[in-house]
Order: C-alpha cells, then structure tokens, then sequence
C-alpha cells in the first residue's frame, strides 16, 4: 500500500497530496474525489524485480451531487509461480521432481473512498476504509483493516493538502498452517523452530503537501509540487528522530493545451549505509510522460532514473478513462 498508484503521479516522485483530483484520489487524498465531474475509471500495471513480482490496481469513482463523492479501488501485488519444494524428497530419501508444486503469493488492498466538501468555501475532506488481505501459498494468510483521511483547501490558486494514512493504525492478524509450517521447521537446524508474530502492525503516517499551477500564454501550463512524508517511527529518512521520520518530494508538470504532458520529481531521499559503513543520501528520480484525448488518459513513468536509490526502478503503465465522455 507504499508503493503508489497512477503513473502520473509516480512520475512526480507521488507529489499529488494537494493537488489530486480524479479517480486515483482515492489513494492519495479522498478529498480530492470532489472534483469529479462524472464517472472515472484507472488501470495501472507495472513490473518489479526483473518481471518477478506483478502490481495492478484498478479505480472506479463517481460523483454523488454537487457536494459529494465515492470510489473504490484494488491493488495487487503478487510473485506467482513459486516452486514448492518442500516435499521435493521423498520418504526413502530419493529426489522427485514430481513432488515439485507450484504456489503464489500476494497482497491484496481492497478500499473504499468517500468524500465531501465543507461548509468552509476551498474546504473538502475525504476518508478511506481498507481491508488488507495477504496470503503466501497455503502456508499463511492475514486479514487487516485500517483508515485513512484526508483535506484538501484551495485559495488564490494554491493548493494544500493534508493526508493521514492508517491513522488508527492498521492491523494485520496473521492464520499460519502449521502442518505445512512444520515441513520447513527442520530445513535449517536450529531455525524456525517456532512460528512467527501472528500481528502486523502497520504504523500511522502523515503526508502534507502543497502547490501551484502556472498558465504560460493560454496553451502551456507548469505544475509545481511538494510534499513532506513523515512516519512516526525511525527510519532511514533523510531526517529521523525517535519520534518520526521525514522525507521530502518534488514534482513538476509541464503540460501542453492539457493535450500533451512531461513530468519529472525527487523523492524517497534515504541515509544508506555503505559496506565501509559510511552513509550517503540516496534519492529516487522519476520521470513521466502523459497524452490525454477525448477522456482517455495514457500515462507512462520511469522510477529511479539512474539508479540513484536503493529502490530498483521499473517502467509503469497507466490509463485513466472519463466514461462520462462516451455516453450517448
């Protein structure tokens, strides 16, 4: 639920808390679902660890009256085909190719989005509820809930926003069959000899970000954002204290007639230690490209330009879909 959605905004380094405001708001401020002005629908695909791992998340969001609106949403991330080779020996002792089975495992992020706007004019609010479910083979399998919520407020063409994720800490309480635990027991003596934290705890984090949009001679525009993350707990954030961990993002978008659009952004800034036990700032460039015609959107991002961070880059695909403009 980290890793973000929507290549447009990964292409600015997921500097979009204040400004989001289609159908992928649902993720990263569900005040944003306020400026809907019909139906929209997101797909999104990308591909990580040299095509090991696949993550797909699909979006649907509708306006419900001129001071409110809902979505819904599904994210997936998922290594499959994994060999099982647990019983790869048989009881005499002789390998069995045969006994080689295949498994998944996979993350599920299932959640549901409503938002309103204030009685305070620029003012809207959005709130989340998400169920998480993870599941590894046949071996375990969790069940999480958390919350989210969101503001957004708008005044003389700057925008802020303000988003807190799981902010009443998400929890993910973990089912482990033993019977299959108990076949990898013993693989490495003196290891797993007993099972694992049946709770995962997901720790609350907060998001604040703000920009502006520039109109340069009627048919260019240039989108200027930043967002402050924090998570209250120490990290390697460029700046981590006991108390909560920061790390800043910057995002531009320079669009043509809303046609044609280039994106580019820093984030994800890390203290990363070396192997002589030094440290250096690591930092995640991302860069974007977006085409929008006739209520389609097709969006792509490169993350990690350069091979700058520690985070391994990837190539995401995105397509965003105004349904209302294909009615009758």
């Amino acid at each position: 639920m980290n890793i973000g959605v929507d290549a447009a905004a990964l292409g600015m380094a997921n500097a979009v808390t204040s400004h989001t405001n289609n159908v992928n708001s649902g993720y990263w401020n569900p005040a944003g679902l306020i400026h809907l002005e019909d139906h929209e629908l997101s797909l999104m695909h990308a591909n990580y660890f040299a095509n090991i791992a696949q993550y797909d998340y699909i979006a649907y969001a509708k306006p419900i009256d001129d001071e409110s609106a809902w979505g819904v949403s599904l994210i997936r991330f998922g290594v499959d085909d994994i060999m099982n080779t647990t019983e790869l020996i048989d009881n005499q002792g002789n390998i069995d190719y045969n006994r080689i089975s295949l498994f998944s495992t996979a993350d599920y992020g299932v959640t549901f989005s409503y938002a309103r706007k204030l009685q305070i004019p620029g003012f809207q609010y959005g709130v989340n509820a998400k169920v998480i479910r993870r599941i590894i083979g046949q071996f375990a399998s969790s069940w999480g809930f958390g919350f989210d919520a969101g503001i957004q407020f708008e005044n003389n063409d700057w925008q802020f926003g303000l988003m807190l994720r799981d902010i009443t800490t998400t929890y993910n309480v973990w089912s482990i069959d033993e019977a299959e635990y108990k076949k990898i027991a013993n693989a490495i003596p003196g290891q797993n000899q007993e099972l694992p934290e049946s709770t995962e705890i997901t720790a609350p984090k907060a998001q604040f970000g703000l920009s502006k949009k520039f109109i340069i001679r009627y048919d260019y525009s240039l989108l200027a954002a930043a967002n402050i993350n924090m998570l209250f707990t120490k990290t390697n954030d460029i700046i981590s204290t006991d108390f909560a961990s920061v790390d800043p993002a910057l995002g531009f978008e320079f669009g043509y007639t809303d046609l044609v659009f280039l994106r580019a952004g820093l984030g994800n800034f890390q203290n990363i230690q070396q192997i002589d036990n030094t440290k250096k700032v690591g930092f995640q460039p991302n860069i974007g490209l977006g085409f929008k015609y006739k209520g389609i959107q097709i969006d792509y991002a490169l993350t990690d330009l350069g091979n700058q961070s520690a985070a391994l880059y990837s190539n995401i695909f995105s397509v965003k879909v105004d349904l209302g403009q294909f009615r009758n």
